[in-house]
């Protein structure tokens, strides 16, 4: 018998940010019987759980909050683009930006103030030209060297960029 307390644990380490959805395919549980297993794990302090608007996301109680902030971005595609963009060189301008993650330009820009907005990107003036730097350099690529596939070739839904393109 698996015990799934210990199975949901799991899936939560090594996937930190997941959402319920991605929980529930992965363990094969079904709904109520996922919530209920949450809600024990939530309350033993086994499992950290950051409500927000639209997504509840569960975490290993180690995770900080400023992980779980570049954590939530890695696993969207357009901004993970953006950041692994900006690890690789940073003081890109908005067009190196725009060229680089291949999106429209209001889906870049929609989700480059987000990550800004999130202190994970910091925009400076330099010869009147905007040039946007990562805050973090070092938190990103320790995340995406110790959740490596994980976090980074299962993007949460290809649904959010469409929508937000529009």
């Amino acid at each position: 018998m698996i015990d799934r307390n210990l199975q949901i644990k799991e899936i939560i380490e090594k996937n930190p940010g997941i959402q319920f959805r991605e929980i529930m395919r992965t363990s094969g549980l079904k709904n109520g019987v996922l919530s209920h297993y949450l809600v024990k794990l939530e309350k033993n302090g086994i499992i950290k759980v950051l409500r927000g608007p639209r997504q509840t996301r569960f975490f290993p109680p180690k995770i900080t909050e400023e992980q779980s902030i570049a954590i939530k971005a890695l696993r969207k595609q357009t901004p993970r683009d953006l950041l692994l963009a900006l690890v690789k060189q940073d003081g890109l301008e908005f067009s190196d930006l725009v060229k680089e993650v291949e999106k429209s330009p209001s889906t870049v820009s929609l989700y480059l103030s987000q990550i800004v907005q999130d202190g994970l990107v910091e925009i400076r003036q330099e010869k009147l030209r905007k040039r946007y730097y990562i805050k973090s350099k070092q938190l990103v690529d320790q995340l995406i060297e110790d959740y490596r596939p994980g976090l980074l070739e299962k993007p949460t839904s290809g649904f959010e960029d469409i929508f937000n393109s529009f």
